[in-house]
Parts: C-alpha cells; sequence; structure tokens
C-alpha cells in the first residue's frame, strides 16, 4: 500500500484499504515500459502519435473556453459523474487508451478502479460524517433546551423577582458563553457582533449590548420556552451505569432496563506522472482536470464541518478562547526529549556497575557458604524480589511500545491515551532502569549474612531500607503534583481504582487489560502481604516472621493471589449483561477455572497433601488447556484454518509468519510453568525462594508476548472496522414521532 517513501509516515493505518494500490500500478507501468522498448527497437511510432491526438483531442473537449453550450456540457459531464462515477471514470481512461497495447490497456483500467474506489470510499466517509453532524446538532439543539429550562427554573427561585433568562446577569461567569450560544442560535447578532461582546466584557458597548439582548430576549421569551418545551416533548436524557452509583441505581431501577484524500491526490498524481515519463505522453493536465470535477477533488463538507466544530467548541467550551480552545482539539504531538536518553544511559550503566558490585561482593566475601544464608532468603529474598516483578513487567512493556510502534499499532488509540500524554518507551525503561538502581543500591546496603554478636540482631536502620523503598514507590505513584508524569499516573490509579470496584464500572480497554496484567503479578501481591506481615507481626531486627504458621497470612495468601483473577470474573459478567455478548460468558467461565486451580494449588504448597496434589493437577490442567486455547484463539485470532496464511490468520503485521509459530510454542510452554509448584521440582543449586521468583519471572514474559499479539490483534480489527476514531455515547434520545415517556 505504500507509495512513496516521503507519504509512508502519514497515513492512517486504520484506513490503509482507502487508499489506491500503488505497487500494483507501479509493476504494470514496468509491463509497459518493457513494452515501449521493444516497439522502440521495431520502430512503431504510429502509436504514439495516435494516443497523443486522442488525448489533444480530449482536452479541448475538456477545456471548454466560454459559453453557454461548453457550460452546459461541463455541468452534464460533471452531473454524469456524480450520477454514476465507475462508469464515467472508466470511461476516461479507456478513452485514454486508445491505440494503446494491451499492458497501456491493462494499467489505465485498474487506474479507473482505483480511482473509483478510493473516491466511493470518500464518498460514503463524508456521508456517515454528515449523518452524524445532523445527530450532533440536534443533542446540541437539546443541551440549548435543558439549559433553557434550567435557567428559567433557576429564575422562579431568584428571590429579586427578576427574568432569569440566559441572557440575565445571573449567569455570572457563564453569561458570555449562554449569551453567545443563545443569540448564534436565535440568529439575533453576527459573528462581529458576537465577538465584540465576547472581546469587550466589562466595557460600555458590552454593556449596550447586553441591554438589547435583553430586550429582545424578553419579546422573544415566549417564543423560546414555547420551542424548548416542544423540543424537549422529544428528549430524554440517557441514563447509563458508568459510576458505582448509577451502576447500584440502574441494578435496582426496573424502568431502566429496558485526510486521506490528500494522500491518495498525490499517489494518484505520482503514478500518472511515471505512465507520462515512460509513455512521452501528456494526461497529467487532462487527469488533473477529470479529478478536479470528482466528488474527492470538489468536496469541501469536511473542511467545512471542521470549522464549524472548532467554532462551536470556541464560543461554548473554551470562552471565546482560541488558543485554549486549539490546545485541546489539535493536541501537540510529544516531542523526544535527550534527557530522557541520557538518563536512560546513566540508569543502565548504574545498574550493570551494581549487578557486578553485587556479584563480586557475594563471591569475594563467600556469602553463599555463610550460615545467615537460610535466613536471609526467607526473610530478605522475598522483600527485594517484589522489586524485580515490577522492573521486569516494565522492560517487557517498553519493549511491547516500541514493537508497536515498529509494525505501527495504534496502542494509544487502544488504550485511550491522550495525545502527547503517552509515554514512549523510553520513557518506561527510564523509570524501569531507574527503579533497578534504587532497589540494587538497596541490596548492596542491605547484604549483611551474620547478626551484631553484641546485640544478637541486624542493624535497624538498614532492615528498614527495603520498606523505605516500597514506600517512596507509594508515594511517587500517588504524588498529586504535576512532575514524574502526572498524567500516567493516574491515568494508572484510575485504570487500577476501577479494576478494584469492578463491576461497579464501565469495562474499558484499558480496565481489563491491566486487570490481566495484574494475573501475572500474583507473586508480587504476595510479596506485599509479606511485607505488611513482616514488618507489622515479625521481628525484622532478628529477621525473623512467624508468617507461615498464622491462619490469618494463610488466609490473606488465598486472598491475595485470586483477588487479579476474581476482578477480570467480574468485569466479565459487567460486558456480558451490557453487550449479551456470549463470549463474555465462556471468558468468565475461563477465569473461575483458573481461580480454583489457583486456590487448590496454593491449598497443596501449604498442606502438601496427596489429595490436594491430584485436585491441583486437575484443575490446573482444566485451566492451563482452556486459557491456551483462548490466548490463541480468541486473543490473538490464530489457528485459523480458512486463513491463507496456515493456522495463522489472513492479516499479519510481521511479515515473517515463523514469529507467529514461535510466539505460540513459548506460549504453551510458559502457560505450563506451573508444573514447578504441583510437581515440587528440586534444583540443588537454587533456593525454593529463588525457584519461585524464576517461575513468577517467566509468566511476567508471558504476559508480555501476549500483550503484543493481543493489542495487534485488536488493531486489526478496528483496521477492518474503519474505526479510527472513538465514538462518544450521545447523552440524549431524541424521537421527533413522538412524545417523551
Amino acid at each position: 500500500m505504500k507509495f512513496g517513501k516521503e507519504f509512508a509516515s502519514q497515513m492512517v493505518p486504520e484506513w490503509e484499504e482507502a487508499y489506491m494500490d500503488y505497487d500494483d500500478l507501479k509493476m504494470l507501468l514496468k509491463d509497459i515500459k518493457r513494452m515501449k522498448q521493444r516497439k522502440r527497437q521495431q520502430g512503431d511510432l504510429n502509436r504514439t502519435l495516435t494516443l497523443y491526438r486522442t488525448f489533444s483531442g480530449l482536452i479541448q473537449r475538456q477545456k471548454h473556453s466560454s459559453g453557454s453550450e461548453d457550460i452546459e456540457n461541463q455541468a452534464t459531464r460533471e452531473n454524469s459523474l456524480k450520477q454514476n462515477d465507475f462508469e464515467s471514470y472508466e470511461t476516461f481512461f479507456l478513452m485514454a487508451a486508445e491505440g494503446g497495447g494491451e499492458p497501456e490497456i491493462v494499467f489505465l483500467k485498474r487506474l479507473g478502479d482505483e480511482f473509483d474506489k478510493v473516491d466511493r470510499f470518500y464518498r460514503s466517509k463524508v456521508q456517515e460524517v454528515m449523518d452524524e453532524a445532523e445527530m450532533l446538532s440536534k443533542q446540541m439543539d437539546a443541551l440549548i433546551a435543558f439549559r433553557v429550562q434550567a435557567e428559567n427554573l433557576q429564575g422562579l427561585f431568584n428571590k429579586s423577582g427578576e427574568f432569569n433568562s440566559l441572557g440575565s446577569d445571573a449567569a455570572a461567569a457563564g453569561s458570555r458563553r449562554i449569551i453567545s450560544m443563545d443569540v448564534i442560535e436565535a440568529g439575533q447578532l453576527s459573528r462581529r457582533q458576537i465577538d465584540d461582546l465576547n472581546d469587550c466584557t466589562n466595557d460600555k458597548r458590552a454593556n449596550s449590548m447586553r441591554g438589547e439582548i435583553h430586550e429582545k430576549k424578553l419579546t422573544n421569551s415566549s417564543r423560546w420556552k414555547a420551542a424548548s418545551s416542544e423540543l424537549l416533548n422529544h428528549v430524554k436524557l440517557k441514563r447509563c451505569p458508568e459510576t458505582p452509583r448509577s451502576t447500584i441505581k440502574g441494578f435496582f431501577d426496573i424502568s431502566n432496563q429496558t485526510e486521506p484524500n490528500y494522500l491518495n491526490i498525490q499517489a494518484f498524481s505520482k503514478i500518472v506522472k511515471k505512465y507520462d515519463k515512460i509513455t512521452s505522453k501528456r494526461t497529467l493536465n487532462s487527469f488533473r482536470n477529470m479529478m478536479d470535477i470528482s466528488h474527492l477533488g470538489i468536496s469541501d463538507d469536511v473542511i467545512k464541518l471542521m470549522e464549524r466544530v472548532e467554532l462551536t467548541f470556541i464560543k461554548h467550551f473554551s470562552n471565546s478562547n482560541r488558543r485554549k480552545a486549539m490546545d485541546t482539539l489539535r493536541p501537540k504531538a510529544k516531542k523526544e526529549r535527550h534527557r530522557i536518553s541520557f538518563s536512560i544511559g546513566l540508569f543502565v550503566g548504574c545498574t550493570s556497575a551494581l549487578i557486578l558490585a553485587l556479584v563480586l561482593i557475594i563471591h569475594i566475601q563467600d556469602l553463599l557458604n555463610k550460615e545467615g544464608k537460610h535466613q536471609y532468603m526467607e526473610n530478605m529474598f522475598p522483600l527485594y524480589s517484589l522489586f524485580a516483578f515490577v522492573v521486569l513487567h516494565m522492560l517487557m512493556y517498553a519493549a511491547n511500545i516500541y514493537f508497536w510502534r515498529r509494525y505501527r499499532i495504534n496502542y494509544t488509540f487502544i488504550f485511550g491515551f491522550k495525545q502527547g500524554t503517552e509515554l514512549g518507551y523510553r520513557d518506561v525503561l527510564m523509570l524501569g532502569f531507574g527503579l533497578a538502581v534504587l532497589a540494587l543500591a538497596s541490596v548492596l546496603a542491605n547484604l549483611d549474612m551474620e547478626m551484631d554478636p553484641r546485640t544478637k540482631d541486624y542493624k535497624a536502620l538498614t532492615e528498614l531500607v527495603p520498606l523505605s523503598l516500597v514506600a517512596l514507590v507509594f508515594i511517587i505513584c500517588f504524588f498529586p503534583f504535576n512532575i514524574i508524569y502526572r498524567t500516567s499516573r493516574f491515568f494508572f490509579i484510575t485504570s487500577l481504582f476501577h479494576c478494584i470496584c469492578a463491576p461497579l464500572y464501565k469495562v474499558s480497554f484499558q480496565d481489563f487489560f491491566l486487570a490481566d496484567q495484574l494475573t501475572s503479578q500474583v507473586q508480587a501481591l504476595r510479596s506485599l502481604e509479606f511485607y505488611i506481615c513482616y514488618y507489622g507481626w515479625g521481628d525484622y531486627k532478628r529477621r525473623q516472621n512467624t508468617c507461615k504458621t498464622s491462619d490469618i497470612y494463610s488466609t490473606f495468601y488465598f486472598i491475595v493471589a485470586v483477588i487479579p483473577y476474581w476482578s477480570r470474573l467480574l468485569q466479565c459478567l459487567r460486558r456480558l449483561f451490557e453487550e449479551k455478548d456470549m463470549k463474555q460468558g465462556y471468558n468468565g467461565l475461563k477465569y473461575f477455572c483458573t481461580i480454583l486451580a489457583v486456590s487448590t494449588r496454593t491449598a497443596y504448597s501449604l498442606e502438601k497433601g496427596l489429595g490436594w496434589n491430584i485436585i491441583a493437577w486437575i484443575f490446573s490442567v482444566i485451566a492451563a488447556v482452556y486459557g491456551t486455547y483462548w490466548d490463541l484463539v480468541m486473543d490473538w485470532g490464530l489457528l485459523q484454518t480458512q486463513s491463507t496464511n496456515w493456522l495463522l490468520r489472513d492479516k499479519l503485521l510481521i511479515p515473517y509468519r515463523s514469529v507467529y509459530f514461535g510466539a505460540m510454542v513459548l506460549n504453551v510452554f510458559l502457560r505450563f510453568a506451573w508444573l514447578q509448584t504441583v510437581l515440587n521440582f528440586q534444583v540443588p543449586f537454587l533456593h525454593r525462594q529463588t525457584i519461585i521468583a524464576v517461575v513468577a519471572s517467566l509468566e511476567i514474559i508471558r504476559r508480555g508476548l501476549w500483550n503484543f499479539f493481543r493489542l495487534e490483534y485488536e488493531h486489526i480489527n478496528n483496521v477492518g472496522k474503519y474505526r479510527a476514531f472513538k465514538s462518544v455515547p450521545l447523552p440524549f434520545d431524541y424521537n421527533e414521532g413522538k412524545g417523551q415517556t
């Protein structure tokens, strides 16, 4: 689909099928070139002269200098184009090929087909936009009517007894917006007068204009109230349950249950220029004349609609501040900063140096053979492994962002990030390696394996280092000031809160995607539980704890592991209830099986009985097979038997099919990493806590792999349905034929 390297970055991925097939036309031009070379060798120049005369006649017929007859012919030509595009374009290009060889006829016919495809697509999309604009106009009328009614109700309770209309001074700070909306809709003032009113709020002219408006409003108040009352008879405000309060209320309320064209024009011009160069003809001007009278060339409905939207937004939603409005409507793209790259290099170097220092200290002091080794692994290692899990997940996410961008997967649109605030892979790498530096420095500061022989305990200050680091991370995450990516932090916290409160919030892609990430961080959540137990009830100065013998700790050991899967189950049930899609029910069943598997494996790890081992095997196998099938078929869209790509799918963004087969095999292997928990593998040179950390890390790697192909399949679905923008649910139901119920 690429028709030039200079245009490749400007193409809209979601509309790639709307662009002309430049490569195919270029191949046909090569056939024409080879034919021309053979003809030139034979000395046949008559065909070129015939084509030139044909095009000259065509140009004379299309370029009418003056006269009513010429204008009439041009109008007839334009009407014929509007009535039957394909026949007109086909006739034009076939006429251009008269006297030419078969390759030229094929090329020009294909060129006409491509132009007709683009023109029809553009026409259909313009019609869709205009229909939506008409609906939005009705929504704006309904909003004005509701505001009129609200202001009138406010005026009834005004103690001064004055009529409180949209133009009264009781509206205070919002009076200018309300006056502008009312007067524009009523057609009382010109645009210049409205600008004067908005720019001169406190001068005498503005006050006199308000007086005139007030008088006109008083005389037309009855008409406005009648019009508003008539409009409200056909309008009903929607009540969509998107918050916990509205969800609970809706559950008990029975009544509520009831410019791509620019690139295409450049591409057509470029391919016709190549055709003229090969055939030594002058068809470009004729083609441009034909394109100028097509819908693709003359339609400016979208441009006018954009201007109308900008004007409306500036007047009514930005207090007539154009700069503020345009910053909202057209946010600037985020710029890459050199200090980010410098910070990444600095943190990577520090991380490497700290890892090397840690290895040398362990080797020189022979810490692996110290008496306090087992005590350190049971108490301190689970505390620091939390940061290893988080850093590994961040590095996998940074790799995902890099490859999403490389293969033009629109992840910012899918996640709903505001343009200019999304994190790039460099930002995530900087945060990940920065946290790694802090964690490794804390490990080096707290690497003692022996107690103080005099006090019989460890240094309290160094033993509190892990807790201080966790507290610092939480403080940064919830820090309210505009530093350290505040927009991204709040976006994460909001989605996390929606996951915790499921199913009280409407489920969006970013919410259930985050919940899926949490299902791969079960061991990290258990590490947080261990923090509370170790520093709350354990003797951290002596590196001793009684967590494993506590019934409360064992109970929450189950609960913490189940919370992410339970959240996903509730999200699936919410979507099943709203969308009536049984696919969500089957997905919820998958998470229910996983809950049973995780619970039985946890019971086996605590009790070590043969019965628990068998039960854990049964549910784990069911959950693993079910989850593997869902990953490959439903989440990735692979294993399609009727696909043109064997056992994959028709549309692939990665050009190498072996990558997909390798990803499927690796996903199956990592899915069954839980075998270690039920088979109780023992590695002589690895501690039990180390094996647990390795298995948890493999699950995080599997999740990172899953993330890429999950978003790839979501992007392909968006492209197939031309979802280049998110549709915002409209707040009003508008029924013209019947009154409000």
